[in-house]
């Protein structure tokens, strides 16, 4: 009889995590962009953007990008372990050292005193090698600070607000921008900073909740006026894959809760912006003949993403366009 118990429980048991499996891809796709990270942020794209208050983790890198990824060959010497000495400490300290002692041997050898004779016994043997590691210490020390402070002056060339501007995001949260992401492209750190007004932020805020409600619609071509080409191809492969699923996803009452500015720049032809935006949100998955709640339904919820916005440079703040969406890592 318990062996009969345990074998009906252990079954109970795997049709649950079936059924589980079979609802996950409904729960993940629930919401535009299905919870992902996809798009493109320009030669920043593979680059995390500057945390914020609203954001204060890391987003999570694109599963989704026509941006290829650069190639690791771009990576110059001073990006590699050990910068432009070649190697890790212990390695740099043991090579000074070495050089250091053969030194001292052939210089006992020249002066007929022995490979080792040089040194005048061992106590010499002790202050070279305590010079030697003092020196390389020491220029190990220099050659950090030289390079966290080349890295923090690139970060300094981030977004600043104009003074005394308040937006509607720092009115929900102050701007709080940080430094670039590791592994950003050279031409990232070319790109200009750019100044935001109030319109922008207003935008920002507008296309949030008018590119949920044209999801919901499926309206694709509302998405295409508000998205770049990549993003509505993207939008489109979800809405095609929930008409073949028999689902529909209704998405409602979008409120922006809390927002900031992560960076802007001007790189080319093209502006961009990234702001992380916390918001509420009704998010159904219905079934498309019955209008029933279908499995995975999420109903009242609230997310925190990463948007990034293009526009042409110099257009005015009707022409962004949504660009990239990341989710917090």
């Amino acid at each position: 009889m318990s062996r009969l118990f345990a074998f009906k429980r252990g079954s109970l048991i795997s049709l649950a995590l079936a059924a589980l499996l079979a609802l996950a891809p409904a729960i993940a796709e629930a919401r535009m962009g299905g919870g992902g990270s996809f798009g493109s942020r320009g030669f920043r794209t593979w680059s995390a953007p500057p945390s914020t208050r609203t954001m204060p983790g890391t987003a999570s890198p694109f599963q989704r990008s026509v941006t290829p990824r650069p190639s690791p060959g771009m990576a110059g010497p001073m990006s590699q372990p050990g910068g432009a000495f070649g190697g890790g400490f212990g390695r740099g300290l043991l090579g000074g050292l070495a050089g250091g002692l053969l030194g001292a041997g052939l210089f006992g050898l020249l002066t007929g005193h022995g490979l080792f004779g040089g040194m005048m016994g061992f106590a010499s043997v002790i202050g070279l090698l305590l010079q030697i590691a003092l020196l390389v210490f020491l220029a190990r020390l220099a050659f950090n600070w030289f390079t966290r402070r080349n890295a923090n002056a690139m970060a300094g060339a981030g977004h600043r607000p104009s003074p005394g501007f308040t937006s509607p995001f720092t009115a929900r949260a102050p701007f709080g921008a940080a430094g670039f992401g590791s592994g950003a492209a050279p031409e990232a750190a070319m790109a200009k900073p750019i100044r935001l007004a109030a319109e922008d932020f207003n935008a920002f805020e507008r296309l949030l909740g008018e590119t949920q409600a044209a999801y919901s619609r499926e309206d694709v071509g509302a998405l295409r006026g508000m998205s770049t080409p990549e993003m509505a191809s993207y939008f489109d492969d979800e809405l095609e894959e929930n008409r073949r699923k028999g689902v529909v996803n209704r998405v409602s009452d979008v409120k922006l809760l809390q927002g900031d500015l992560s960076e802007a720049w001007r790189e080319g032809v093209d502006e961009y912006a990234t702001v992380a935006m916390r918001f509420s949100l009704k998010d159904e998955m219905l079934d498309r003949a019955t209008s029933k709640p279908a499995p995975g339904w999420e109903g009242q919820t609230e997310t925190t993403e990463a948007w990034t916005f293009r526009r042409p440079a110099g257009a005015g703040a009707q022409d962004w366009k949504l660009s990239a969406i990341q989710q917090a890592a």
